[in-house]
């Protein structure tokens, strides 16, 4: 014991200072797109055609569909117009499906937070049951390294729990196999009131590349009322975390 204290106190304070500072997100990460339909040929359909998921819309301007999107970079690559590319802005999350769709020009749309109640009962202290219902991993990966030194999650009083019994949230991953819907149909109910559910990944939100298999239900929507979707293919961490801190009114709005 002795000598893992004295060598943390050798390595110092690893934990990220985000939210007070923003996180350098590398080059390569793909984030909030960036759309320019006034670049494109009225009946250019290059970006939507290259699409694996069906999350582009170019019917009505330039649509993408954040709860489908896998954020792979096949649509800007097909684009040689320019008219749809990707940030580095990690900030994804919103309250409602419908949110998720990004258009040119609108104004951008960000998770606010719970009512006054719930964040009265849940704003110091917020315990999550995982249910993987037939994730990759890629998500419940992302998710796990927010308990690391370096997100250290349980700072801001989140934490994840064995039992569904001691928590006070549905955390869901994975498009919702039909062989894991009853298993988290009934984690659901063993949550005590109130609780509330977030969908982590394009799975969770709308099936991901499952999307349409007969053996899954593309996603928790349909099964239950989610308050949070955080979108990606996985969510980066900092996607996750910033949506969780606004959902507990821990971040400045914007």
């Amino acid at each position: 014991m002795i000598k893992a204290i004295l060598a943390r106190m050798k390595q110092g304070h690893r934990t990220m200072s985000y939210p007070k500072q923003p996180i350098e997100l590398p080059e390569r990460f793909r984030g909030y797109p960036l759309l320019n339909r006034a670049a494109c040929p009225p009946d250019c359909r290059l970006c939507a055609d290259a699409c694996p998921v069906g999350a582009i819309d170019c019917a009505a301007g330039l649509a993408v569909d954040l709860g489908k999107c896998l954020f792979c970079p096949d649509c800007a690559d097909a684009c040689p117009h320019g008219g749809i590319a990707y940030s580095r802005d990690a900030r994804l999350a919103v309250n409602r499906r419908e949110e998720l769709v990004v258009r040119g020009g609108e104004e951008r749309r960000l998770a606010t937070a719970l009512n006054a109640k719930m964040l009265s009962l849940f704003g110091r202290s917020l315990k999550f049951r995982s249910v993987v219902a037939g994730g990759c991993n890629g998500c419940e990966a992302d998710t796990n390294v927010l308990s690391t030194i370096g997100w250290d999650i349980g700072r801001f009083g989140i934490q994840f729990v064995a039992s569904p019994r001691h928590a006070d949230a549905l955390w869901v991953t994975g498009p919702v196999t039909e062989h894991m819907r009853e298993a988290l149909m009934m984690t659901y109910e063993a949550i005590p009131a109130p609780k509330f559910v977030v969908a982590c990944g394009a799975c969770a939100i709308n099936g991901g590349p499952f999307i349409g298999s007969p053996e899954a239900h593309d996603g928790v929507q349909d099964l239950l009322p989610v308050d949070l979707y955080i979108p990606g293919c996985p969510p980066h961490p900092v996607t996750i975390l910033d949506g969780l801190l606004r959902l507990l009114d821990k971040i400045e709005a914007g």
